[in-house]
Order: C-alpha cells, then structure tokens, then sequence
C-alpha cells in the first residue's frame, strides 16, 4: 500500500505515543490528561481491543450495576452508563459522576491512569481470537465515515497485521496488558467463553465487582446481555452514533457476534501467514486463544 493511500485512510487519524487515534474526537491534549485522572476504589474500567466483545460488555455491566436498565424503568444509554475515557464524545465530567462509575478504554497498558497501578479500581479485559477481530474490524472500518478510502480486504489485512489501524496493533495491546497484569487490579475474560457460557461469565464479573445478584437478577441479566438481544436493545446497540461518525446504512455496528467467522474471509495462505505471525508475537505467552467454539474452552 503506498503512503499517499494510507493517508487518505488515516486522515481521521492520529499517533500518538505509539497508537492511532481518530482525531475528530480526541486530541493528544486529552489523551495525555487522562494519565492524571483521580481514580476512586469502587471505579471499575472495561478495557478491550476494538471489535473484541466492547458492546456487548458494556451491556453486561450496565446490567450488573443499574437495577433500572434490567427492569427497564430507566432510558439511559450504555454510552452514558460506561463512557470512554478517551472518546467522551458527550463531555461528561467524570469527576461529578456518582460511585461506582463505569469506564471504557482501548488504551494500551501505558496510557492508563497513574492511580490504577496503585490497586485502585478494577479493570475487566476481554479479548477475543485476532482472526474474528480482523473481519469484524474490517467491515467497521468500512462504516466509519471519515474514512474516505475504499478499502480491499488485502490492504486492510496488511494495515491490520502491522497496527496501522486505530487501536495499534493487536498483538503488542493483549502482550502488554498480559505481561503487566500485576501492575493492577484485572480480571480476564474472553469473548468466546462468553459466547459458550454467558450465565457463568456473568456470575464471573460480578464476583470480580463485588456485586451479589439474586437468582433472578441474575437471570434478567443474562436473557437481556444475550448477544441477539443486546443488538436488538436501543440502549445497547449503538445505532444511536451519528451518521457523520458511523454510517450505519452501509451496515450495523453491531454486526454477527459469531466465532470462526474468519473462515468465510481469509484464504488458506492468508490463515498460514496469520498464524505465522502470532507465533512469532505470542507463542511464548501461557494463554488461551480459541478460534472455533468447537474447541475446548
């Protein structure tokens, strides 16, 4: 791919120490602030890659916390319920928000807030197979509409594989936040035990939250952060965002929330590249990637 197209693809976009940001809405001022941002015990940060299970754990959150959202007397969006810290589209002003205050992140380990490696406040991280991330980013690149770069699945798969994307790269953002888990207060997920057993991740977060829900809490909780009705909820699904950010006409945001759908995309040389390459970046780490719910989780 040559420059003078990456930058029309990019041209949204920032780096800044090392990652790509989108520049209409946040700047490299306020993503430098948040490492001083005061952080409260009770706070609790949803940290994921992008594409990796963030909608859809923030559905859970929502639902753990706000007795309102589970029974459905209150019309509060999950982007009001569990913000970005780097993309507060909406200016909210995190310092007045009422305990406990929910939190969405794609940062690196690094960019953090200082007061995090105190033990102070929870992070959740789930991840989720880099293959199914690879296709499902792709097809949310093509609704972004700043992007004004007809992409092809092969530059995509290049701009992918060497974290020219937003986000940065998948390897080194899972690397880093594994290898500095004991930095701080995290509990791990991944997206595909989810998708296997979602009453025990549930069960599982909560636990980690401090968060005793009765059986039928628990129950509501789980018909209603069901993958098919998270999208179907107008408080979930993101179909909220404004078509100068995401024209949803050309697709939904949330899309099939399926495992192995990397095997309608990539051809068998693109799989054997891909595999290549995550053994060079990850082999040596001791953990679980699971590329069909067929396997044993």
């Amino acid at each position: 791919m040559d420059q003078h197209s990456l930058e029309a693809l990019n041209a949204s976009a920032f780096k800044h120490k090392g990652i790509y940001f989108d520049s209409t809405i946040t700047s490299p001022e306020i993503i430098d602030a948040i490492e001083n941002m005061k952080i409260r015990d009770s706070d609790v940060f949803l940290v994921t890659y992008p594409k990796s299970g963030t909608i859809w754990t923030q559905q859970i959150l929502s639902l753990i916390f706000n007795e309102g959202h589970r029974n459905g007397t209150e019309n509060i969006d999950n982007l009001e319920r569990v913000p970005w810290i780097e993309y507060n589209m909406r200016n909210y002003d995190f310092n007045s928000r009422p305990s406990p205050r929910l939190f969405t992140t794609h940062f690196p380990y690094y960019l953090m807030p200082r007061d995090l490696k105190f033990r102070m406040g929870k992070i959740i991280y789930v991840y989720r197979n880099p293959k199914d991330v690879l296709v499902s980013y792709y097809h949310f690149y093509k609704l972004n509409s700043r992007v004004k770069y007809t992409i092809t699945w092969e530059t995509f798969l290049d701009l992918y594989m060497s974290g020219r994307v937003l986000g940065g790269s998948w390897f080194d953002h899972l690397r880093g936040w594994y290898t500095h888990q004991e930095d701080f207060s995290i509990l791990f997920m991944t997206y595909e035990e989810m998708k296997k057993d979602l009453r025990s991740a549930v069960l599982k977060i909560s636990k980690f939250v401090d968060i005793n829900l009765d059986e039928k809490a628990v129950d509501i909780v789980v018909k209603k952060a069901t993958f098919k009705n998270m999208k179907e909820d107008p408080l979930a699904n993101y179909k909220f965002i404004p078509n100068d950010i995401l024209d949803q006409s050309k697709g939904l945001f949330v899309r099939k929330g399926i495992v192995g759908d990397w095997k309608n995309m990539m051809t068998v040389a693109q799989c054997e590249m891909f595999d290549k390459i995550y053994t060079e970046k990850m082999g040596d780490l001791p953990m679980k990637i699971v590329w069909d719910l067929n396997e044993e989780i």
